[in-house]
């Protein structure tokens, strides 16, 4: 795995793990305890549902302890001029003629439909530590390549309401 995250990721997944263990799993077990006292198991639905929740959410807690055990803890070195994390970008994109704006983030906060970019990604790894004014080609997993060009980079902001993704 061995993701890149900040410091405010591994908080982000602490507090979904202690939340997950503190106090979902409890009403998860309580859910299934009040369920398996209805009798009949084979056809009694709140029974499973609460068998199939409970097994997500251990899935779940696994997954973000295995995240946090493998994970690289980075911290944005970019230059004051160059683009880096969390910053919010305004880029050129040749491919469709128009400019485009998103935030460079972490894999586990990355969501392009919110305009969240990852550092992985091939359009992150073109730009991350790039200036304004730079061209750059984004070649993309299938060898497909567009130019962006850089235009403006914000610094100033800051990744506390962002949310880390489901898996």
């Amino acid at each position: 795995m061995n993701d890149r995250l900040t410091k405010s990721d591994l908080e982000k997944i602490q507090a979904e793990i202690n939340y997950r263990r503190l106090e979902l799993q409890p009403q998860i077990l309580q859910s299934l305890k009040e369920a398996r006292a209805q009798g009949d198991l084979s056809e009694n639905f709140e029974y499973h549902a609460a068998k199939r929740d409970k097994a997500r959410n251990e899935s779940r807690i696994r997954y973000l302890e295995r995240m946090m055990l493998t994970a690289r803890v980075i911290e944005d070195t970019s230059a004051e001029d160059a683009v880096g994390m969390n910053n919010t970008v305004v880029v050129y994109s040749e491919k469709v003629s128009r400019e485009i704006t998103f935030r460079i983030v972490t894999t586990i906060r990355a969501n392009p439909i919110k305009g969240l970019i990852s550092i992985e990604s091939p359009l992150g790894k073109a730009i991350y530590g790039r200036r304004v004014g730079e061209r750059r080609q984004v070649t993309m997993e299938n060898g497909d390549s567009y130019y962006v060009e850089i235009r403006s980079i914000d610094k100033t902001t800051d990744d506390s309401g962002d949310e880390i993704s489901s898996y």
